[in-house]
């Protein structure tokens, strides 16, 4: 019996959240492209700063640990 509860409380978790997602993605943003490439350099400045400390790392670890 209260397995019969627990898979009707997952199942009522799931609709309120496909309801509540569905209700997101309705909303617009007209500056979408404009954040898109704002978001997608700060990223890529980001990756490239973190790679280039790594091989850093990298090689001050090789030169005092091999």
């Amino acid at each position: 019996m209260t397995m019969k509860i627990l898979i009707a409380f997952v199942f009522i978790i799931l609709i309120i959240a496909l309801v509540g997602t569905l209700m997101v993605t309705r909303k617009t943003d007209e500056k979408y492209s404009e954040t898109t490439k704002k978001n997608t350099t700060n990223l890529t400045f980001i990756y490239v700063a973190v790679i280039f400390l790594s091989i850093i790392a990298l090689g001050v670890y090789i030169s005092f640990f091999a």
